[in-house]
């Protein structure tokens, strides 16, 4: 299972990064793929219950990459983390297939409770740079994080996910192009609150001249 596991994170890298050239400056060049694997086999170490070497594996790997992930995280195949740098990956945290994270992408947790406390991504997910996806939260196959958002509540499958705090602004219907997550088209919904008042502003303020245009006349 591990080494099919890596196979497919391999086969990730020409699927995900633009940057790859060749099979060999692959294996050679990429931290993301170099955290992950070494991730799957202390994942195994931490899973049999082997004491303290899974953590300081994780803690080499961090120096090493810049990646930090914790051997407790269950990782599916296919997993890309481009240029890994500051990436973050918490003990209880469960990632599905074919998902690809961006530099400085932390999934962790947001107190210290036992248990289950960092967050469940689903199938096909990409993250974007610098986003947040804090606590036991859920998010759906399908799903697109915009760059710097901060996403705290469940996410449904086939949705895009943008701001501080993370908001839905696309579900279903609409869908989002290619197979990377296109940073530059997404809609700030910040931005469209205060053109909508903005607007609304500029109404009222037309309406007020107009009224008082007729008391004058």
């Amino acid at each position: 299972m591990i080494f099919s596991h890596v196979r497919r994170d391999f086969d990730a890298i020409s699927v995900f990064d633009p940057a790859s050239k060749n099979k060999l400056e692959d294996a050679l060049c990429s931290p993301g793929f170099h955290a992950v694997t070494v991730h799957r086999f202390s994942h195994r170490l931490h899973v049999w219950g082997v004491p303290l070497l899974p953590r300081l594996v994780s803690q080499l790997m961090r120096f090493i990459t810049g990646a930090e992930i914790h051997p407790g995280a269950k990782i599916k195949g296919g997993l890309f983390i481009d240029h890994a740098m500051g990436v973050v990956i918490g003990e209880t945290t469960e990632i599905g297939e074919n998902v690809l994270l961006y530099q400085g992408v932390t999934l962790g947790g947001t107190g210290k409770h036992k248990g289950k406390r960092h967050p469940t991504i689903g199938n096909n997910v990409v993250v974007g740079v610098g986003a947040s996806i804090l606590g036991p939260i859920t998010i759906g196959d399908n799903v697109r994080v915009g760059a710097g958002s901060v996403v705290v509540k469940d996410v449904p499958p086939d949705s895009t996910v943008v701001g501080v705090p993370g908001e839905i602004i696309r579900h279903k219907g609409v869908r989002v192009q290619g197979t990377k997550l296109e940073h530059g088209e997404l809609p700030d919904p910040l931005f469209e609150m205060i053109r909508s008042l903005r607007k609304r502003v500029d109404d009222l303020e037309k309406e007020l001249r107009k009224k008082k245009a007729a008391t004058r006349s």
